[in-house]
């Protein structure tokens, strides 16, 4: 019997009220197996662009590649599609499934760039439909079939560069919507355990646990590491202390800073394009109410402002220290003009490249007697109280003090960084390549 490879995408099958597409990854990883499909790589679970305005509420699209005896293809193809709609929000105004399927083993480079410009940039459904015809793929779409974009750009991106992993475990269904249950000493335990091989597990500045959504979905936990090991390793050591339905390792671009992409010059940002960009503190920063940091740079081709929003913590407090003639990296999403607003570049990091000097300017002392002279007006020079000496000629000192800002690279706080955001920790452990020899024993359960 001939085997075949196979890369299932699929996207857009959650709402903010309900449903999980890991979860769907989840339940058709354990069908899959049951049916024979062999698995080449662990699920992936890829963020596209974060600040696109029809983003589901992660905007993460997942990839399943697989490898299987061509007398099953179509059952496969209905077991995805049949768990796909049967655990998709399809009553939900805003979802949009969409499943693609690819049956190559390698993926095209045209693929390829299409999914990096899904995460770094905007693209559209006629682009999608155009590469699945040209290659010969096959894609389906429920209601308006918007998730055969994000579909298709998790089959291209195929994680060859940076990449991290996460275990997530989810919860039986009599628990969704309630309260999540977990014991949060053994998450800081776990914490110190792995350390720096997990990522965000607990927030420094306040202790809060961060690896437990907020929302209804199905997921009780997510552990975010550099290999399948650390994150296995982690799971061990966390103690739920409700039931855990199943589990399952993902590969994914979380925390790799992959939807920043970097322009030459202010002028070309965008509206909704994640970017990193430089430029020169053009006007003090000011606080606006929720304590709020705006500042504004300039770089000769344009002038654009920046937000260091209150949760952001350490960056915040760095951004309200900038004066005019700083020299800054900036990255973050671009927020569209609106009647109160210019474009602005919402910041997920800073990078302080050059201080400019801060000066206080001090009325000189008497040259007679030594006493700090009194101005006897603008241009008009200065005069001593004690001695009665005048000085028509002489102009205030300036002395430059201390900046309480150093040069280096802030980052948001954990609890609010986005999934793409990559943290302090992951500096210096980016991977450059992959290839799978075989998954770990056990990456799932059942």
């Amino acid at each position: 019997m001939t085997s075949q490879h196979m890369h299932i995408g699929f996207d857009d099958t959650d709402s903010p009220r309900k449903g999980c597409t890991t979860y769907i990854a989840a339940l058709l990883v354990e069908k899959l197996e049951k049916l024979g499909a062999i698995f080449t790589d662990y699920p992936n679970l890829i963020r596209l662009n974060p600040n696109v305005p029809w983003k589901t509420r992660g905007n993460g699209a997942l990839c399943l590649r697989i490898k299987c005896d061509e007398n099953i293809i179509g059952q496969i193809k209905e077991t995805v599609i049949e768990t796909i709609e049967e655990n998709s929000d399809l009553e939900h105004k805003g979802t949009d499934p969409g499943v693609v399927f690819f049956t190559r083993a390698k993926i095209p480079a045209e693929v390829r760039i299409f999914a990096k410009n899904a995460i770094t940039g905007i693209v559209n459904m006629k682009a999608a439909l155009k590469l699945i015809k040209r290659f010969k793929a096959e894609a389906l779409g429920f209601k308006g079939g918007r998730g055969i974009i994000g579909s298709l750009a998790a089959v291209g991106e195929t994680l060859q560069g940076d990449h991290t992993f996460e275990i997530i475990a989810y919860r039986t269904p009599e628990n969704y919507g309630l309260k999540r249950k977990i014991d949060a000493q053994s998450v800081i335990e776990m914490d110190r355990a792995t350390a720096p091989y997990t990522f965000n597990n607990v927030d420094p500045e306040t202790g809060r646990i961060l690896i437990t959504p907020r929302g209804p979905d199905p997921i009780l936990f997510g552990i975010r590491g550099e290999s399948p090991e650390a994150v296995k390793k982690a799971f061990k050591i966390v103690k739920p202390l409700e039931p855990v339905e199943r589990w399952v390792i993902f590969r994914t671009n979380h925390g790799t800073d992959a939807h920043l992409k970097r322009v030459k010059q202010l002028s070309q940002i965008k509206p909704y394009h994640p970017v990193v960009a430089r430029g020169t503190v053009a006007a003090s920063p000011r606080v606006i109410p929720r304590r709020h940091v705006i500042f504004t740079i300039e770089d000769g081709s344009t002038r654009v402002d920046c937000a260091a929003y209150a949760p952001t913590g350490a960056l915040r407090k760095a951004a309200n220290k900038l004066i005019v003639g700083d020299y800054v990296e900036v990255h973050g999403g671009v927020r569209p003009p609106s009647k109160n607003r210019p474009l602005t570049i919402n910041l997920e990091k800073l990078r302080v490249l050059k201080l400019a000097a801060q000066r206080v300017y001090h009325n000189p002392t008497c040259p007679q007697c030594g006493k700090r002279l009194k101005s006897m007006g603008k241009d008009k020079g200065f005069k001593c109280e004690k001695c009665g000496s005048r000085f028509p000629g002489l102009r205030k000192i300036a002395v430059n003090i201390k900046r309480d800002l150093q040069k280096g690279l802030y980052i948001t706080s954990s609890r609010s960084q986005r999934h793409l955001t990559k943290p302090f920790t992951r500096y210096g452990l980016e991977k450059h390549r992959f290839s799978v020899d075989a998954l770990i024993e056990s990456w799932h359960f059942p």
